[in-house]
This record gives structure tokens, sequence and C-alpha cells, in this order.
């Protein structure tokens, strides 16, 4: 009994003096504390790149940028039009080839992938490929198709960023279909509605917004990766828009010009990367306007 009043007594105290409380109060704070100034030296970090970008990159922002061809070493002003054209090149026709692929690969899993070993093969997969180093998907198409016909092309660069875009909307597409109430399926087939149509015309239709939102988050993944296109789309000093044939791109551009010696090139590569870096910042925040859309109950 007098352990039992005690506890009681303890419970029934004030907060400020029960022992427990202000034990796990301060571990709390501390907690806290810690996780605040993690936060703020990432942001930190953050902001000291994002400030050296802008104030390097800005300087080399003209017009001449974007109507001007790449420039040879040390032969003056210049631009960066073929290396743009090349990836607005690279990232559409990607995005075109692995948008259908991977939503039509999101809707079988969500919907009829419940029992099905092929899907958890296929999500097993994605997983993987979501995960891996994009150079060693670039060295794999190196290996069964530059090698093969023994040149570098922009069709080799557009199925390596494909090969990297398709597991983001493949993942963003499942998991948006399963926040589907299951009413709403419910209702539509009672309604006599088939399961494909179901799945196409009721549950991707409820989450459209979430699923553009992962095709705009695999376009912000692919826009400044360099990696995979050195071993397959590599690069071109002129203008080409030849898939067949190598083609300049930004991320390649950029990673030549900035380990350069020509007073010319470095410029540009502060300003390319200054360029992708805000197309990237512009998705995202499309991305995110479209991803508040509420999910219908």
């Amino acid at each position: 009994m007098n352990n039992s009043s005690q506890i009681e007594t303890d419970i029934l105290a004030s907060p400020l003096t029960n022992q427990v409380y202000r034990k796990r109060l301060l571990m709390h704070r501390f907690g806290m504390l810690l996780s605040f100034l993690a936060m703020a030296l990432g942001l930190m970090v953050l902001a000291w790149i994002l400030a050296t970008l802008v104030i390097k990159g800005f300087g080399a922002l003209n017009l001449g940028i974007l109507m001007q061809n790449t420039p040879a070493p040390g032969s003056g002003a210049g631009g960066l039009l073929n290396p743009i054209i090349g990836s607005l090149m690279l990232v559409g026709l990607a995005t075109v080839i692995s948008t259908p692929v991977g939503i039509l690969a999101g809707i079988y899993l969500a919907e009829y992938g419940e029992e099905s070993k092929l899907a958890q093969v296929t999500r097993f997969v994605t997983d993987i490929m979501l995960s891996a180093p994009s150079i060693v998907i670039g060295l794999f198409v190196y290996a069964i198709y530059v090698a093969k016909v023994g040149h570098f092309s922009g069709w080799a660069g557009t199925f390596a960023l494909s090969l990297i875009a398709v597991p983001v909307v493949v993942r963003t597409t499942d998991n948006m279909l399963k926040l589907v109430p299951g009413n709403l399926r419910e209702a539509a087939f009672a309604l006599g509605a088939p399961r494909w149509k179901v799945a196409l015309l009721v549950r991707l239709r409820a989450v459209k917004a979430g699923v553009v939102t992962g095709v705009l988050l695999a376009v912000a993944r692919i826009a400044g990766e360099t990696a995979p296109l050195l071993f397959t789309a590599l690069n071109n000093q002129f203008f080409s828009t030849n898939m067949n044939k190598p083609i300049a791109n930004l991320p390649v551009v950029i990673s030549q010009f900035a380990m350069s010696p020509f007073d010319n090139w470095v410029p540009l590569a502060w300003g390319g990367a200054l360029l992708i870096t805000f197309s990237v910042l512009a998705l995202n925040i499309v991305s995110r306007s479209l991803f508040s859309q509420k999910i219908p109950g």
C-alpha cells in the first residue's frame, strides 16, 4: 500500500518536481538541440554551395551563352547553345521512353501484383536500380550497345538516362496508387467496370498529380547525370542534332570545362551549372505544388 501511495503521489505531483519527467524533458531538449545543430550545419553547407554557384554563375550568364556554341580552347567568347539543345533532346527523349513504361509497370504492381511472384521480383529489381550508381548503368549500356555498334551516340545516352528514370516513375506510381481508398475501387467495380478501366480511369486519374510528380522527379534526377553520358553520348564541340552520333550535353561539358586550364571555359562551366541547378529547382517546385493535391476520399 505504501508503494502504491508513493506511485500515485509521484504521478499527481507537479511535472517540475517529478524526477522522471524532468529527466525525459532534459533528454528531449538535448535531442532537439542536436537535431537543430545538424539541420543548421546542413543548411550552412548548402547555403555556401549555392552562394558560390550563384556568385560565379551569374557572372557568366549573358545572351551569348544561349546563342553561341562552345568555343575552342583560348578562342575567346562562346556559349552553351549546343550542349543545352543536346541535353534537352537527351532528357526529353528519355522522359518520353521512361514515362509510359514506368507508369504501366507501376499500375501492374499496384493492381495485379498483390499475389504475383513476378511483381515481387519486379519490385526487388526496381529497388536495386534505384540505388545503383549511375556509372554502372552507363557501363552497362556501353557494353551492350556502344561497344557493339562501335561509336558513341545520343541514342545510347537516351537509353542510359531512361534506365535511371524508369525505377523512379515505377515506385512513385506504385506508391501513389496504393493511396487510393478501397471504397473508390469497390464503387467502380459495383458499377460493372472491368479491372483495367478501374486501374486506368479511376485509380490512376485519382492520383494523376502524384504520378506527374514522379515523372518530374525522374526528370530532375537525370538532368544532371554526368557519369552515364561519359560512356554513351560523350560530347560534341559542334552543334549537332544527329542522335546516331556523339552529341553535346551540359553535364559532360560542365565536367570538362570546370577542370580545364583555359580561362574562357571555366566561366561557362559555372554558368552551365547554374542553369542546371535552376532547372532542377524549378522542377522540384512544380512537383511539390502538384503533390499538394489531396487524394480523394
